[in-house]
């Protein structure tokens, strides 16, 4: 990767026309969501992560997977200037967001373009009905109040699949764009880490992040927090 200062990034993202962002949990740490990185500590020695967000415990320990979801909620945060300097630029170009993200604050800052990859916590449901269920219902109980059945939030559990609407719109959303913009994220976890493969051989790549990351592709790396170039791309 090549890296670049802030004012080359920023004109990157003003001169072109048709951007994909593509964000991670980076992106959310401004306003107060810790990254999941953290979550290890939450049950640290007792059960990992990956086990307390997997279908298997959804179904066979739901008091358990139902203690750990909870914990993933942070109702009172609000988007930070990232997500708003992002839907804002839906108003002069084409754009699109694609996250790793399942606080919902894209969703909430406006952003209009948006796939939930891995999908959204305050879009919940019964498994019994089938009902949409209030996030803030949920945070009260599992249980629906109308039929009894197990409530859960509409994320893509371990052991689960992706949705086939997500990864169609994620890969014709990358493969349209004039710049792809890859902000927050370790950029480790597949296939979102795939969607890249499917950017025009035209396209320019633009990573904006703490840390360098992998890509078998040529890309412009901006080493720095993500909200001090979007203060300046508007």
């Amino acid at each position: 990767m090549q890296s670049i200062d802030e004012q080359k990034a920023v004109a990157l993202i003003q001169q072109a026309r048709k951007i994909t962002f593509l964000t991670g949990a980076g992106v959310s740490t401004a306003s107060g969501v810790p990254d999941y990185r953290s979550l290890s500590g939450i049950y640290q020695g007792i059960e990992r992560p990956e086990y307390l967000l997997s279908q298997t415990c959804l179904i066979e320990e739901p008091d358990k997977f139902y203690s750990f979801v909870k914990t993933l909620y942070h109702p009172k945060v609000q988007p930070n200037l990232i997500h708003l300097k992002m839907a804002e630029l839906e108003k002069t170009k084409e754009t699109w967001v694609i996250s790793q993200n399942i606080d919902g604050l894209h969703t909430a800052a406006g952003t209009q373009h948006l796939v939930n990859f891995h999908g959204d916590l305050y879009d919940c449901y019964c498994r019994l009905c089938g009902q949409k269920v209030a996030a803030t219902a949920y945070l009260v109980s599992d249980r629906h109040e109308q039929c009894g059945g197990q409530i859960r939030p509409n994320i893509v559990l371990y052991e689960e699949g992706l949705s086939q609407q997500s990864v169609e719109t994620s890969i014709e959303a990358v493969a349209s764009a004039e710049l792809v913009v890859i902000v927050g994220t370790t950029f480790q976890v597949h296939p979102f880490c795939d969607l890249i493969h499917y950017a025009a051989d035209t396209a320019k790549v633009l990573v904006i992040n703490q840390t360098p990351i992998k890509l078998n592709k040529e890309a412009y790396f901006f080493k720095e927090d993500a909200t001090n170039i979007f203060d300046n791309t508007l």
